[in-house]
């Protein structure tokens, strides 16, 4: 008996170290693993009644094109690539920086006349240095770096993180020519602020801009904002 209890005495000890091992193991794994990454912090909610340039989108890609083809305006179109791929790169670019590509659509909407006007054979969707005072508007290689652009002068308007256009903070590298000259950064983090000497002179502008855009939702069965 003395041997068998001598036995057992000496299994409970070899499951007692290898308990001890196991928990030591781990805690040597959890020690070396990296931290894990926090989520980006929330964007702070717009004041009531107005409309916050960063967020996501509420039209896609497909929705704004097929928005676009119901207002008939397709002739004279001067965009180097289709209405589809247009939008599709403003959901994309706009979803990269985290700015409302939807609305930065119906910006270049307005500004283009519809992709209508000769800026837009330069691949400038959104006057980008067509200033009213000795313009020199910006020419960009090909459709995607124009909208790129657009997106990236829309995030310097509405962005107090975005200090440098460079590829940190921003997601992609930079492409806009005139970010350095948005002082300071984050100076209209509304589409109610643009106009009135923000990206554009006229005192319209946001307004002709929401209304645009209201009519985009409503044609894709989305509620007035």
């Amino acid at each position: 008996m003395s041997n068998i209890a001598s036995l057992m005495e000496s299994n409970r000890l070899k499951i007692v170290i290898r308990v001890f091992a196991v928990v030591a193991i781990a805690g040597v794994l959890g020690a070396c693993r990296p931290p894990a990454k926090s989520a980006p912090p929330a964007a702070t909610p717009p004041p009531a009644g107005t409309v916050a340039v960063m967020g996501a989108s509420f039209l896609n890609g497909a929705q704004l094109a097929a928005w676009y083809r119901s207002k008939g305006v397709s002739s004279g179109y001067l965009a180097t690539e289709s209405i589809d791929a247009l939008a599709q790169y403003y959901s994309e670019e706009g979803a990269a920086e985290g700015v409302r590509g939807d609305l930065a659509f119906v910006q270049a909407v307005l500004e283009t006349g519809w992709f209508r006007s000769a800026l837009t054979r330069q691949n400038n969707f959104a006057g980008i240095g067509a200033t009213d005072v000795a313009p020199t508007p910006a020419a960009f290689p090909d459709a995607r770096t124009g909208v790129r652009a657009q997106i990236q002068h829309l995030r310097a308007y509405a962005d107090p993180t975005a200090t440098v256009c460079a590829v940190v903070p921003l997601r992609n590298p930079c492409v806009d020519p005139r970010f350095h000259l948005v002082a300071p950064k984050g100076k209209a983090p509304t589409w109610n602020q643009m106009g009135n000497g923000n990206w554009a002179s006229s005192t319209t502008y946001a307004v002709n801009i929401l209304s645009l855009y209201n009519q985009a939702r409503a044609y894709n069965g989305l509620a007035y904002l």
